[in-house]
């Protein structure tokens, strides 16, 4: 089991087109662009949204939009709307449980922070700021410098044809 969801690797996915564009994209062009199931990509927008990282935009093109710029949503954010501020490590103090110590342990044996404890911690405060070190706009940025020049536009083309033809199909 991983410690970050895949979850976060759709949402991040679904993110990717929002962060390049200002029209709004619905929840099903998304999940279908990214082959993933339309109501799990719906569960991942709510939280996104009620996080303030996604807004719902209104019409006939609308969808989701970015609620604030691309450069200033990270990764770290993501992360935490959709899986939770949750610990890497949930320390047991299992050094209090000794057997030798017949159910009262020494004081030196739980003196200050538990070594291995302190290691979880170091690690993920690394890890946190290494997420909040990219934001949506630098992924966007790395996709988009090794794909074909035409890849954005294919993309962008997508939406929007997706887009039109619900306006055609309303009509």
């Amino acid at each position: 089991m991983s410690f970050i969801s895949a979850g976060v690797e759709y949402g991040l996915h679904c993110l990717l087109y929002l962060a390049g564009t200002t029209a709004g994209a619905s929840v099903r062009d998304l999940s279908e662009m990214q082959g993933v199931p339309v109501d799990y990509a719906a569960k991942l927008f709510t939280r996104l949204a009620k996080a303030g990282i996604v807004e719902s935009k209104e019409g006939v093109r609308g969808g989701f939009v970015l609620a604030r710029p691309a450069a200033e949503i990270t990764v770290q954010d993501v992360v935490d709307a959709i899986d939770g501020a949750k610990r890497v490590f949930d320390c047991r103090e299992v050094r209090a449980q000794c057997a030798l110590f017949d159910g009262e342990p020494p004081a030196w044996a739980t003196r200050g922070t538990c070594s291995i404890h302190a290691v979880m911690e170091a690690a993920e405060r690394a890890m946190r700021a290494e997420l909040q070190k990219h934001s949506l706009a630098d992924l966007a940025a790395r996709v988009f410098s090794k794909a074909p020049a035409s890849y954005k536009h294919q993309v962008i083309n997508w939406f929007t044809d997706r887009a039109t033809n619900r306006r055609s199909d309303r009509l």
